[in-house]
């Protein structure tokens, strides 16, 4: 029997509004309406083969990545992204044999990318899967994460289970099978806690309490085994679609991705002159990506001090070093009448364009930045996030080629919190820059690493912190 208070929606972030953009709303002054989806029609699926592994807030679409990769790019060529995200542009990268640089400050993208770029020409078996699937319903081994308020997120039932399950993934041989059903894992674990679905952070609510009561009296592992068992199954059929994509597009001399997640993108070096830089900056009310996934990094084994550490670099609890001045942006700042909104623009502008700064100051002369971005309210007032870059970067000596508007044609919005903007951004914006001669980009003191993805993580302390959310 199904509660129908969990039915089986195997996303992160589950949504609940849905609604279609109409179409009678102008377009920003200057952009070129089109329609990446139509210009990309080898892609009918933004979740096809790797990219649906991992639930991730505000994904990079991949009809966008590929646009920007054949038009911008050629095969060998090196492309670097500040804001890595979930990993989109490493995967169009290496399908379309170019190399990639990743950075983010989430530790999550060291998890991710190893399966989402499956460099095997082996494919994987299923009956191994399922062998793997049985030995971890049979362990005996214990994983409680280093987390100071884990109990607070579940019941102590399915604590108690799913402390079984990572026991036996942390303490089993680290194959790709492993990593398979921690992928399915991290999923289960946040479904069957207590945060509320319908909102991207960790937020409990009288409606998932409930839920999670009516689960448990009924078959809820059962329902928690049949979620990871499908969910391995089909990751491990999409790493399969990978491995047959590249055997059939001749991937002999596959491209290479390199990643660094928990890194600062506005200090770390970049190791060579890239091609292209294609991007999408964080937006500019939704920054909060730790928070959002502290949950999956409690459990992948990180510690209460390392997802701290991280959460305090994220742009709503980081100040600005410096401000950021255009035409655009000034009137923008002059319209706000509160001082808290005001700060939030400005660390919003300072460390996007420093992370922007540091990679494009690698770019060879004439490579592309392609900067995707929103144009979102804040306090009612439309910031036009691309016209912002293109002032600020063409006062430096980059190129204006063209800015791209992509018209939304649905929106999901989450429907339990408040929204000073209830029906959200319209349209999405792909800036287009070219790298001159003239190009002037000033150096940033360099800062220490946060954690390098080659480094070993800290060893787990055994009185964490403690951690309201």
């Amino acid at each position: 029997m199904k509660n129908r208070n969990l039915e089986a929606q195997f996303t992160l972030f589950p949504i609940d509004n849905e609604f279609e953009v109409p179409k009678e709303e102008t377009t920003s002054d200057g952009a070129e309406l089109v329609s990446f989806r139509d210009l990309v029609p080898e892609i009918n699926d933004t979740g096809y083969l790797t990219h649906a592994i991992f639930a991730y807030p505000a994904k990079f679409i991949p009809q966008i990545v590929r646009y920007a990769i054949n038009t911008y790019t050629k095969e060998g060529d090196w492309i670097v992204d500040p804001f890595a995200g979930s990993g989109t542009v490493g995967v169009e990268a290496y399908l379309c044999k170019r190399n990639a640089i990743l950075f983010d400050l989430n530790l999550l993208l060291n998890h991710i990318m190893p399966l989402k770029v499956y460099d095997s020409k082996e494919r994987l078996a299923e009956a191994d899967l399922h062998k793997l699937l049985e030995g971890m319903r049979e362990s005996k081994h214990q994983f409680m994460p280093v987390w100071s308020n884990v109990a607070y997120w579940y019941a102590p039932e399915m604590l108690d289970v799913l402390s079984q399950y990572w026991g036996f993934i942390h303490n089993t041989d680290n194959t790709v099978y492993s990593t398979v059903i921690k992928a399915a894992l991290l999923k289960a674990s946040k479904r069957f806690s207590y945060t509320e679905d319908r909102t991207p952070k960790l937020a409990r609510s009288k409606r998932k309490l409930q839920a999670i009561g009516e689960l448990l009296k009924e078959n809820w592992k059962e329902q928690l085994d049949d979620m990871i068992h499908s969910l391995s199954l089909k990751t491990l059929r999409s790493l399969n679609d990978f491995v047959v994509y590249t055997q059939q597009n001749c991937f002999e001399h596959s491209g290479q991705v390199e990643f660094r997640g928990g890194v600062d993108s506005s200090y770390v070096a970049v190791p060579r002159a890239c091609d292209a830089l294609i991007t999408s900056p964080p937006y500019l009310q939704a920054q909060e990506y730790i928070r959002s996934t502290k949950m999956e990094l409690f459990w992948l084994g990180h510690t209460e001090e390392e997802v701290k550490e991280l959460s305090r670099l994220e742009i709503p609890y980081r100040k600005a070093d410096r401000i950021i001045q255009t035409e655009t942006l000034d009137k923008v700042r002059e319209m706000l009448t509160r001082d808290d909104l005001q700060k939030r623009l400005d660390s919003y502008f300072c460390h996007t364009v420093n992370a922007l700064e540091n990679s494009m100051r690698q770019l060879k002369l004439n490579a592309a930045a392609c900067i995707f971005v929103g144009n979102p309210r804040i306090d009612g007032i439309t910031v036009e996030i691309w016209r912002i870059l293109a002032e600020y970067f063409v006062e430096r000596g980059f190129a204006f080629e063209k800015v791209y508007e992509d018209r939304i044609k649905t929106r999901k919005l989450f429907g339990a919190r408040k929204n000073k903007n209830p029906d959200g951004m319209k349209s999405e914006f792909l800036l287009i820059l070219r790298k001159s001669a003239i190009c002037q980009t000033s150096a940033l003191p360099r800062e220490p690493l946060l954690q390098d993805a080659a480094d070993p993580l800290p060893a787990p302390k055994m009185s964490p912190d403690s951690d309201a959310s």
